[in-house]
């Protein structure tokens, strides 16, 4: 994993990318012309917010991964805005790994245009 949030990072299974979705890749910030990227990591990821307390809200990132997971952290495909639970991160999480299933992550814009 090469994250530097590695005590919050909660991935799911990696997907392969889909025809549709490598093309909507290609056409992306996150694309590297000599990427392995086979791969769709996402992931849940912890926000600490500063504050004495240990508190946290949550946020759903996309990174293109090859086929053993490593990714650029630093290039997300998709990163969500930041949720207050991690129960609505989880909901989000699970709703892109069945659209990324179905080849949909690029025709659903990701419900708005990726941030």
């Amino acid at each position: 994993m090469k994250t530097p949030n590695y005590h919050d990072f909660y991935q799911k299974a990696l997907i392969p990318i889909g025809l549709n979705d490598r093309m909507s890749l290609q056409e992306s910030e996150s694309f590297y012309s000599d990427s392995p990227s086979t791969h769709w990591l996402i992931a849940v990821e912890g926000v600490q917010l500063p504050q004495p307390n240990i508190y946290y809200n949550w946020k759903v990132s996309i990174y293109p991964a090859d086929g053993e997971g490593d990714f650029n952290w630093r290039k997300p495909y998709y990163c969500s805005a930041t949720l207050r639970l991690m129960d609505d991160a989880i909901a989000l999480a699970t709703t892109l790994v069945a659209l990324s299933k179905k080849d949909e992550l690029s025709s659903a814009a990701l419900l708005e245009k990726i941030s």
